[in-house]
């Protein structure tokens, strides 16, 4: 049997499987969408500074080509939280506990997006001073895309990281109910001419987000994604998409089985867990409680370790040998992470964000209800 096992964002076939179809696309300029959902989010009671930079989390997932972390799928998840109560929009996140070099943010219910993007901030003014700075981050909602938080170091000449655990959507390898997140990983570092290396990657064989998006477009379940009922790996595909979809989303660990290495994300998983939820001693995370979430970033200077432009011209390098790996029968060539992601946001800034359809109506009718303009199409 073939076992297709689908990793992450970094594989270029499988971005083209979870594209909008061209009979539903829509075409929105960048900018107004950006400023569409930046005063959507007003509506919700975040101030102007806050609502600009969630706009600018969720629009560079969307100019990236990363639907799933992108306005398609969260948006209208975070304004239902703020509707409920969930979410607080103004939250007056302090720090609780801190050293030269690191620091644990309790959020007060804030939006991950916000919240992550200013423990970053003094993640960077710690390295500044000290070399390194890491931030451990409890109490605070889902962050999106955490490679945006990754990436806020490159233009520092710094290393960053992020990673974001929480819920329970994964199945322990050999476990038959979900105990773990997606629990991503990000690592940006920078480079001289290349576009710079962006890894970014869910411990799940595929991103919990993307599950929207097959709904969505109409895809079949692939092998290697989700567990039976019983927690049996499900390596033949091709089943309904109802599969993740029950009462408690049954997805796998990077590897998909003991044989393919899935004790390797399933341990991945645990450590984001760790670095997020035990250090920050965030709630449920000793109980694995299925509401937890909690998050982390870190920084580090180069020049603490080489010297910047040989570093960085060395990267360009590796990178450049990298690309120049011979490809394999019916591949056109070799990438590195973050080199598709580079091409497809000088693309999307020229060209337009494709949406599908049913989001940009969605937008309509939200507009609509906030009596906000309705401009994207």
């Amino acid at each position: 049997m073939y076992y297709q096992v689908i990793f992450t964002r970094l594989e270029a076939l499988m971005l083209d499987y979870f594209k909008v179809p061209e009979k539903d696309v829509v075409i929105v300029k960048p900018e107004i969408l950006k400023e569409t959902t930046k005063l959507m989010f007003m509506k919700c009671g975040v101030s102007n500074d806050e609502a600009e930079l969630g706009a600018d989390v969720l629009l560079h997932a969307d100019l990236r080509g990363i639907e799933t972390h992108g306005v398609s799928n969260l948006l209208r998840n975070y304004i239902s939280w703020y509707n409920s109560g969930k979410t607080n929009p103004n939250p007056k996140w302090k720090i609780i506990k801190e050293s030269p070099t690191t620091a644990t943010i309790d959020g007060d219910a804030g939006l991950g997006l916000m919240i992550t993007a200013h423990a970053m901030n003094l993640a960077i003014e710690k390295a500044e001073k000290y070399g390194t700075g890491s931030v451990s981050i409890r109490n605070s909602e889902h962050c999106g895309a955490v490679g945006y938080f990754a990436m806020m170091a490159l233009e520092y000449d710094m290393v960053g990281t992020c990673m974001t655990a929480g819920g329970n959507t994964m199945v322990p390898t050999f476990g038959a109910e979900a105990k773990l997140g997606t629990n991503p990983i990000a690592i940006a570092v920078p480079t001289l001419k290349k576009p710079p290396f962006v890894f970014d990657a869910a411990t799940t064989t595929i991103a919990g987000n993307k599950m929207g998006l097959l709904e969505r477009i109409g895809a079949e379940m692939q092998p290697g994604w989700v567990a039976h009922d019983d927690g049996t790996p499900d390596m033949n595909g091709g089943g309904e998409f109802q599969y993740a979809k029950g009462p408690q989303r049954m997805q796998l660990p990077l590897g998909s089985t003991r044989e393919l290495g899935s004790h390797k994300g399933y341990g991945l998983a645990v450590s984001v867990d760790i670095m997020c939820g035990m250090l920050s001693n965030g709630f449920g995370f000793k109980t694995l409680d299925a509401s937890r979430r909690a998050h982390y970033v870190s920084a580090f200077r180069v020049d603490g370790f080489a010297e910047v432009n040989e570093f960085k011209e060395s990267m360009d390098q590796m990178l450049e040998g990298l690309e120049k790996t011979k490809p394999a029968p019916g591949h056109e060539r070799v990438l590195y992470a973050g080199l598709e992601e580079y091409e497809e946001e000088l693309t999307r800034k020229k060209n337009g964000i494709p949406l599908h359809s049913e989001v940009v109506e969605w937008y309509r009718g939200a507009c609509e209800e906030m009596k906000l303009e309705f401009n994207l199409a």
